[in-house]
Formats: structure tokens, C-alpha cells, sequence
């Protein structure tokens, strides 16, 4: 009996199926120094203690994308090992704040199956949710991802697809009890913008690229155990590349938008998502982001902005997402759509 662990293939899985995901992992000051030195990751809130503490919270909080990029890496083996590609996010919601010292572990059900039309593989839907050491609920987004069959004879299974919600009800989106940003210093964030000065419709464009190397992308990927082959192995793909982490590239557009969008602090929300086309190691991203939408939020001085943050090839057009077709253009990578606290 073989020791190893192939990867689940599109016929392994079935709606109902719940998945608890190997190892736990204990975070620490560690992960936060690695992910700002990967990402220009620079947001006052999970930089600084004393900012923090001026916001009501104990100590900086970890950034909310390493307990993404923690719990997503730990589904990997069971969900996507032998996948083509992830292809979508949504109903995200970040529960509670992650501190140094925490343990994660992550567990996973299938929710939908549908087979693709060429019997190849299939794209398998999965509701994830990462708990600490305590078993509360840290964050738990739903993802779909497209895996390849082992057996192309296996039969097709029922086509399930989940009915989701289009975006988190502002109404839904948990803030942490303490929070609060009336005493916020905005010369130490960074930028005097607050939640009044965004115009529902106004498109940002954040500037600054950054070129992706190989070197980071495997840092990334090997720190957040992240094992798909597609991002390790270069004999995986027929054109002989490793595809870049699809969370690395939202990690480095998020640190992008900080210019321009630096008050948008704490991300609550993960409304929707696609990773639109691939990104290779060379390529040059840039990013833009439009507000969606803006609420006030029950926490004193506390609103919520909705963003849609757009990855896209150095040379690509701001503000322009999809062709007449209604496909996303060549030079757009990521396309991801999520709920921010911002003082009022």
C-alpha cells in the first residue's frame, strides 16, 4: 500500500464530504516579518503596536491576508494538489483578528461538483473555514477550483453548483469590539484620506509596479505550504513555467493600493474573485481599484468601503476590465472585490 499521498482527484470528492486539513500552525512575529518583506505591506494597523493600541486593539493584529494565505495553504493537499487552476472566490468574512501565538487549522466541505464538458477534470466547490486554538472561527470564504480527473472513464457525478451571495451584506461584516478609530493619526497612516473623501464610481490608480520574480514567488508559496504543482514544478505545464500563486498576487496588489487607499485597514469581507489570467514570473503588476460602495459601521469612527482591487499587466489600460466580449482582457490578473475598515 502506497505511503505517499497522490492529491484527490475530481472523482475523490462529493458534496457533503468535510475535510480536516493536516498541519496546525502557530503563528508569530515570524510570518509578519516575512510577508512585509515579500509584499511593500505597510498599512499602520498591522504595522505598528503603539497604532494599534491607539485604536482600541491590545497589540498589531497579524495581516489579515497571512491568515488567508495560512488557511488557504493548509487545504492545498486535500484540495487542490492536481488542480488546473483556482478559479474563484466568495461569501469571505473575517470573523476575528489573528495575534502572534495563535494556531491555525483549516477544514474544508464540498459544496458543488460539476464536470467539465471535455471529461478531463471538473470544477469542485468548497466552503473552507480557518479556526485558532480555541475553535473560533477566524475567517471562511468559499473557493472553486478546477481539478483533474485521474480516471477518465470515472463517471460524471450529479452536477451540484452552490447558489451564492453576490457580495457580504454590510450588515454581516464583523468588527472587532474594541475597535476604534476616533483618535486615528493620520499623519502615521500615512495619508489624511478618510471614508467621506471616496466617491462611490471613483477609480484609483495606484502607480507603482513591481516585477515578480521566481525567487519570491517560491519563498511565498514554500511560507504559506502552499504545494500545488502548478506553482512547483515546471514539468507540470506544458509550456515548461510555474504559474504565480494566485494569493501572491493579491498580497502584492493589496500593498500596492496603500497608495491611495492607506486607511483601508482592516480587510473583513471577501465578496468575490477571479483570478482572471496567469501571471508568470517577469511579469510587471500594477494595480487600480474603484469603490463600490460605503457604509458607517457600528464602531466609533469606524466605516467600511467596498473596493474592487484589479491586478493588472505593466502597459494595461486603468479602469478597463473586460473587451465587447465580455471576457476579461489579456493584460488583467486578478479581479477581486472585498469590504475594508476606513475611519469616517
Amino acid at each position: 500500500m502506497a505511503k505517499t499521498n497522490p492529491g484527490r482527484f475530481f472523482e475523490d470528492y462529493s458534496v457533503g464530504q468535510v475535510i480536516r486539513h493536516a498541519v496546525p500552525r502557530t503563528v508569530s512575529g515570524g510570518e509578519r516579518a516575512l510577508y512585509h518583506a515579500l509584499y511593500p505591506a505597510r498599512h499602520a494597523l498591522y504595522s505598528s503596536d503603539a497604532f494599534a493600541q491607539q485604536c482600541g486593539l491590545p497589540n498589531a493584529p497579524l495581516d489579515d491576508l497571512i491568515a488567508f494565505h495560512t488557511v488557504f495553504g493548509k487545504t492545498v493537499p486535500d484540495i487542490s494538489l492536481n488542480a488546473v487552476a483556482n478559479l474563484g472566490y466568495a461569501e469571505g468574512r473575517w470573523h476575528r483578528p489573528v495575534w502572534p501565538g495563535d494556531t491555525l487549522r483549516s477544514e474544508s466541505e464540498v459544496i458543488g461538483l460539476k464536470q467539465n464538458s471535455n471529461g478531463k477534470s471538473g470544477v469542485v466547490w468548497v466552503r473552507t473555514r480557518g479556526l485558532n486554538q480555541r475553535d473560533e472561527v477566524v475567517l471562511d470564504y468559499v473557493r472553486w477550483v478546477m481539478v483533474r480527473k485521474r480516471n477518465l472513464d470515472a463517471p460524471a457525478p450529479e452536477t451540484v453548483i452552490p447558489e451564492l451571495s453576490a457580495s457580504v451584506a454590510a450588515g454581516d461584516l464583523v468588527v472587532p469590539d474594541v475597535l476604534n478609530f476616533t483618535g486615528y493619526d493620520f499623519t502615521l497612516a500615512g495619508e489624511p484620506h478618510r471614508l467621506g473623501d471616496y466617491d462611490t464610481g471613483e477609480v484609483i490608480d495606484h502607480v507603482d509596479g513591481v516585477t515578480i520574480e521566481e525567487a519570491e514567488h517560491m519563498q511565498a508559496t514554500r511560507l504559506w505550504q502552499n504545494t500545488a504543482k502548478v506553482h512547483f514544478d515546471a514539468t507540470f505545464r506544458e509550456d515548461g513555467k510555474r504559474l504565480i500563486y494566485g494569493g501572491h498576487v493579491i498580497s502584492m496588489a493589496r500593498a500596492l493600493s496603500f497608495n491611495g487607499l492607506a486607511n483601508a485597514q482592516m480587510i473583513v469581507g471577501l465578496n468575490a474573485g477571479a483570478h482572471a489570467n496567469p501571471c508568470f514570473s517577469g511579469d510587471t503588476v500594477k494595480a487600480w481599484s474603484e469603490v463600490l460602495d460605503k457604509v458607517e459601521t457600528g464602531a466609533p469612527g469606524v466605516g467600511a468601503i467596498r473596493l474592487r482591487l484589479v491586478a493588472i499587466k505593466a502597459g494595461g489600460e486603468v479602469g478597463v476590465l473586460k473587451g465587447d466580449d465580455g471576457k476579461y482582457l489579456p493584460h488583467v490578473l486578478l479581479d477581486l472585490d472585498y469590504w475594508a475598515l476606513m475611519p469616517v
